[in-house]
């Protein structure tokens, strides 16, 4: 097994914290069943998905450049 580093800024960390205590796992734990979730859609889901995303946060990613 891998581990994986990922950089968040503060309010998504706070929401994934948030999401988390929810369900009752660690932020960890939640990110990884999420992105497994991803990974094992069909490919088209998971490209609509990925430019969902990059569209919904492209200012965000332009300002962190």
């Amino acid at each position: 097994m891998t581990t994986l580093a990922i950089t968040l800024p503060e309010e998504r960390l706070l929401k994934l914290k948030e999401i988390a205590a929810r369900f009752g796992i660690t932020p960890e734990e939640l990110a990884r069943v999420s992105l497994e979730e991803l990974l094992s859609r069909p490919d088209e889901a998971f490209r609509q998905a990925v430019n969902y995303v990059l569209k919904k946060n492209a200012e965000l990613y332009r300002r962190l450049a």
